[in-house]
């Protein structure tokens, strides 16, 4: 086994028995709808709130595949606590590819060291569809940034501790008129909507973000002006995959629970198992798991190993894993029947956190689109 191998069956162990101690408090997380801090310092310790973080900051140096293994298997058991790893993870990518070595060891030596929440702050509500096309500006005075502007859906709203916030420096440019600027807690300026009342994923803080006249420090900038839309780019190529490991975690997690089910529910004194419809159902709903982890992975392998043009891959993996969820999780809720419907059992939560693996970082028609794109036009 190669040592990348290794490490990786490491972090996937890991992540195993971290799971296992979460299982008995998902249901609560999602009655209470709070965030679970005991969670936080748990995950911390267990290393999985720095996974991609270099060594030399205090990290865990693990790649992409690594990371998608983490997110995988947490969300096989809760939703909320799998997306508190990846939102932390999505959050920290900007800093690691705009940062430069002064930014770095400021923000990802807190992150990993004092459990640090990290936040990407992208999206803005008037412009979901037009990432690139940013209404939030930053406008230059002296040395420092004066933003305004509003962004939306923020998981780790209001309790991160970094924000890598996507501003227009140049309106007039377009996307490469774009910049990012790492915007911390308790900044002058700085202000958060109420938390969001979500159908799924309740255990997640997510808010909207406003600035008003908020002033940064141009040390603060990640990169160069103009240079946000690359950092934006990267980072999401990497997400999608990830997001979709989310998706295969979640659909995993409803399959296992329906085949258990199907088992000891009897049917005309007979398991449900022994039915040709649920045989089928859960063959399906087995074999498009299969299809959709296959993909994430390859994505992710390529990642690891460096390719370029990723946008095509990544963006096929983030919704053809998020839509296998929805199908599977709803299957999963047929399979049970009434008790399906019922918060008794975990597979209608599973279908609930599904949903927004749909939408969230870009929803799938826009992936669809660039997907389409690049086969029609190249």
């Amino acid at each position: 086994m190669k040592q990348a191998d290794k490490e990786r069956q490491l972090f996937r162990e890991v992540a195993i028995k971290t799971a296992q101690r979460i299982q008995p408090k998902a249901a609560e997380i999602d009655a209470t709808g709070e965030f679970p801090k005991e969670l936080l310092e748990a995950l911390g310790k267990q290393g999985l709130l720095s996974i991609l973080l270099p060594e030399e900051y205090g990290g865990n140096s693990g790649d992409t595949t690594s990371f998608c293994l983490v997110v995988e298997e947490i969300a096989k058991v809760c939703g909320s606590s799998s997306l508190l790893i990846l939102a932390q993870g999505i959050g920290s990518m900007p800093i690691l590819f705009g940062g430069n070595a002064s930014q770095k060891d400021r923000y990802l030596t807190q992150i990993a060291e004092n459990n640090g929440l990290a936040a990407f702050a992208l999206n803005e509500p008037e412009a979901a569809m037009e990432a690139n096309f940013p209404k939030t500006r930053a406008e230059k005075q002296g040395p420092s940034y004066l933003l305004n502007g509003k962004k939306g859906f923020v998981t780790h709203g209001s309790i991160a501790q970094f924000y890598s916030v996507f501003v227009a420096t140049s309106p007039g440019q377009g996307p490469k008129g774009n910049s990012c600027f790492v915007v911390e807690e308790g900044t002058s300026g700085l202000r958060f909507g109420k938390p969001k009342e979500k159908i799924g994923l309740k255990g997640m803080v997510m808010t909207d973000i406003f600035f008003e006249d908020c002033r940064v420090p141009e040390e603060n900038r990640l990169g160069a002006e103009g240079e946000g839309w690359s950092i934006a780019t990267r980072t999401l190529n990497r997400a999608w995959p990830a997001i979709g490991a989310h998706a295969v975690g979640l659909a995993q997690g409803a399959l296992d629970f329906a085949i258990r089910y199907a088992k000891e529910r009897m049917q005309f004194g007979k398991p449900l198992t022994s039915l040709q419809a649920i045989q089928f159902m859960i063959a399906d709903m087995a074999t498009q798991i299969e299809a959709a982890r296959a993909l994430v992975y390859q994505t992710a392998a390529r990642i690891d190993d460096r390719h370029e043009e990723l946008e095509k891959l990544s963006a096929m993996a983030k919704f053809y894993a998020t839509d296998v969820a929805m199908r599977v999780t709803t299957d999963a809720v047929q399979i049970l029947g009434g008790y399906g419907y019922m918060k008794d059992y975990p597979v209608e939560r599973m279908m609930r956190d599904a949903k927004v693996t749909q939408i969230y970082e870009g929803a799938n028609q826009i992936q669809r689109l660039l997907v389409s794109r690049q086969l029609l036009h190249g």
